[in-house]
């Protein structure tokens, strides 16, 4: 693969007046990568409610084998199927193949399997799924795939450069981008106390370390450290640090 023809698809990308010419563009640089087959979505936001359910999601750009997504559909495998529930969770873009992995002993497993051999009958015999993520968790993802394609870690980055343009230009383009990142993933903005001891968990201190830093109890860093993961919605404190970094809230 011409990782310098990935360059230049980014600069183009960037480039483009209008929707169609984002689409457009993509789909050539997607084919001569040895693509033939992929899916752009935009990701709705849900409740807190909804999480555990699937992603629902909104098509911006595709191409998919025909009466593939017929088949999709009419199975419901968007209930069971191991991208989608990898993706929920994704830190990272991955192969297809790992998110089977994931599922080993799952209860769902062999609708998985089943899936995946329709998939493969379909001209779907591997592929990669890149997140995009934003603010508000994930905002939608690219999913590559057709023929079996090794890329490199740089590759990997690369096309995952090109998902977040290709996404972006098209929510550009039409009016819908500025909606989309507007709001904090709290409900209400963090204070000026808790984004320093925020900044300290980042840097590695204790609890301790943090209370000696700013001449307060250890037991009021404690309250601090728990009303930041509940606003950011995390499960422990080393979540709340990754989901800082990854809504740009500490660098």
């Amino acid at each position: 693969m011409n990782i310098s023809s990935l360059i230049q698809l980014l600069v183009i990308l960037e480039e483009c007046s209008n929707p169609d010419a984002v689409v457009t563009e993509l789909e050539r640089g997607l084919h001569s990568s040895g693509f033939e087959y992929y899916g752009l979505l935009r990701h709705l936001q849900q409740s807190p409610a909804q999480q555990t359910m699937e992603l629902r999601a909104a098509p911006l750009a595709g191409r998919w084998p025909e009466q593939w997504l017929q088949i999709y559909a009419a199975k419901k495998y968007v209930r069971i199927d191991p991208r989608v529930r990898y993706l929920a969770h994704a830190q990272r873009p991955f192969r297809w193949r790992e998110s089977m992995a994931a599922f080993h002993g799952d209860a769902h497993r062999r609708r998985m399997e089943q899936m995946m051999v329709d998939a493969f009958g379909h001209g779907l015999e591997d592929g990669y799924l890149f997140p995009i993520h934003g603010r508000n968790g994930i905002l939608g993802s690219l999913s590559l795939g057709g023929k079996p394609i090794e890329l490199s870690p740089v590759e990997i980055a690369l096309f995952e450069a090109v998902a977040r343009k290709a996404f972006w230009r098209l929510l550009d383009l039409t009016g819908k981008a500025e909606t989309l990142e507007t709001m904090l993933p709290t409900e209400t903005p963090l204070t000026r106390r808790e984004m320093e001891i925020l900044h300290y968990l980042a840097e590695g201190m204790t609890s301790m370390e943090i209370s000696r830093m700013l001449k307060i109890s250890n037991h009021t860093v404690d309250w601090y450290m728990n009303s930041l993961q509940a606003k950011l919605k995390a499960k422990n404190r080393q979540q709340a640090v990754a989901l800082a970094f990854r809504h740009g809230l500490i660098s």
